[in-house]
């Protein structure tokens, strides 16, 4: 597929970078930690004493990230390269966004409290860092070579990751990354990504397949960002306006976009699939679904909404709150055979289909029956008229004559042609309950 990087702001300037790539001035480490928004939006300090991610690998597919980086030194593992081999634990160049999405979901920060630098939501999960080449040119910036992250997506399933954040996007998917998104799927890994930064609402994958959690981003008003991708795939929004993550070349950097998005969500993912390790990949988007929340004038939204899909994330709610675990697929339909470029995910593209196989039964059983029962029809009304004219030939015509060569019977005792099963399914979940911002 072919990757797409898009501008982004940093501060009052913009950058060309990456789906989600930007630069700031250097800040000083305390001021890092001020400039970090998000985490009292959060109140990460009461999420951190129900769950800090402990236990549970979230892989980055993006950049190699620098494993040395004073506030992630201990939870990046070796991880691999698909750029140029090797591990993926060290920096690649100036490249520096897997290491400030890296440090969004499992930052711990540095100094004798870790009261500085950057600090992640997920603080002690543990980065599996899975270098792509998102392919980034001074001459085409924007816009990337041909390549594919399946195999990148593959290995980090192998490697135990349960939660991969792809903080990337084209416009286009291959038959070989629908195959590994359902292999990701199938081995009960949640994926999460970027809905992109154009301010439309063309589909950009991976985020716009089936089965992947495709993140918009809020500004500190809770509100869509201006330049915040739309349309029927989004699910959830997060914090995507004025984050501060630590970088490469300077130490930290400020950016905007729907990569720190996708990371906040990657991050609350890991929090949960902690807390509750027996729920499903779906059952988990589904406690970010159902706790979503939506600013105050917007709250009579109908929900899934093209720009906010469920609401913005708010974790500590999804790890308190009772909420039924539901279908082990939670919003997402469920996982077949790749091959297929529709939602129904192998199934031939029409949800009703989906929805037959459900059940036990094949379309083509269906079909078949539909079939026999037309002729099983037939057969009925051939007696019928039989012996109707059979009667009429004993006791004579009725008055005005018989009906003209090809007459057809007609009237109450003939049941109405059933409708098409092939309808569209109800939306999956009903609109969560609206609660304020924050927990």
């Amino acid at each position: 597929m072919r990757f797409t990087r898009t501008l982004r702001a940093a501060g009052s300037a913009v950058v060309a970078g990456a789906l989600l790539f930007g630069a700031a001035p250097v800040a000083s480490a305390d001021q890092v930690r001020k400039d970090q928004w998000p985490l009292n939006y959060f109140d990460a300090e009461a999420v951190w004493k129900v769950s800090t991610g402990k236990g549970v690998t979230v892989a980055v597919l993006d950049d190699p990230v620098d494993g040395d980086h004073p506030d992630l030194k201990g939870n990046v593992l070796p991880g691999k390269s698909f750029i140029a081999g090797g591990t993926a634990n060290h920096a690649y160049g100036e490249r520096e966004h897997g290491t400030a999405m890296a440090s969004l979901i499992a930052g711990h920060g540095h100094g004798a409290t870790g009261d500085d630098g950057v600090k992640g939501l997920a603080p002690d999960a543990k980065i599996l860092p899975v270098g792509i080449d998102l392919g980034d040119s001074e001459e085409n910036p924007g816009f990337g070579t041909e390549t594919k992250y399946s195999d990148a997506l593959r290995y980090a399933v192998d490697q135990g990751a349960k939660v991969v954040n792809m903080s990337f996007g084209g416009a286009s998917i291959s038959d070989d990354e629908k195959q590994a998104i359902n292999y990701a799927r199938q081995h009960d890994v949640l994926l999460v990504a970027g809905s992109g930064n154009t301010a439309v609402d063309s589909p950009r994958y991976p985020a716009a397949q089936p089965g992947v959690l495709s993140v918009g981003a809020v500004d500190k008003d809770l509100h869509v960002w201006r330049n915040s991708n739309y349309g029927s795939s989004v699910k959830l929004t997060a914090p995507g306006v004025y984050i501060r993550s630590a970088g490469v070349q300077d130490p930290y950097r400020l950016a905007n976009g729907t990569s720190d998005s996708a990371a906040y969500v990657s991050a609350a993912a890991a929090l949960l699939r902690s807390k509750f390790p027996d729920l499903t990949a779906g059952q988990i988007a589904n406690r970010l679904v159902k706790t979503a929340g939506l600013p105050k004038d917007k709250q009579d939204l109908r929900l899934p909404d093209a720009r906010y899909g469920y609401g913005f994330i708010k974790p500590y709610s999804a790890l308190t709150k009772d909420i039924p675990a539901g279908p082990k697929n939670g919003p997402f339909e469920a996982a077949g055979d790749s091959s297929s470029s529709n939602s129904s995910e192998g199934l031939g593209g029409d949800p009703q289909q989906a929805k037959i196989k459900e059940k036990g039964m094949s379309a083509g059983a269906v079909i078949g029956m539909a079939a026999g029962g037309f002729v099983v029809l037939v057969i009925v009304l051939a007696v019928v008229v039989i012996t109707i004219r059979k009667k009429n030939r004993r006791n004579g015509p009725p008055p005005g004559g018989f009906g003209g060569p090809g007459a057809s019977p007609s009237g109450p005792g003939f049941m109405p042609q059933p409708p098409s099963p092939h309808q569209q399914p109800g939306s999956y979940p009903s609109a969560p309950p609206v609660q304020p911002p924050g927990r």
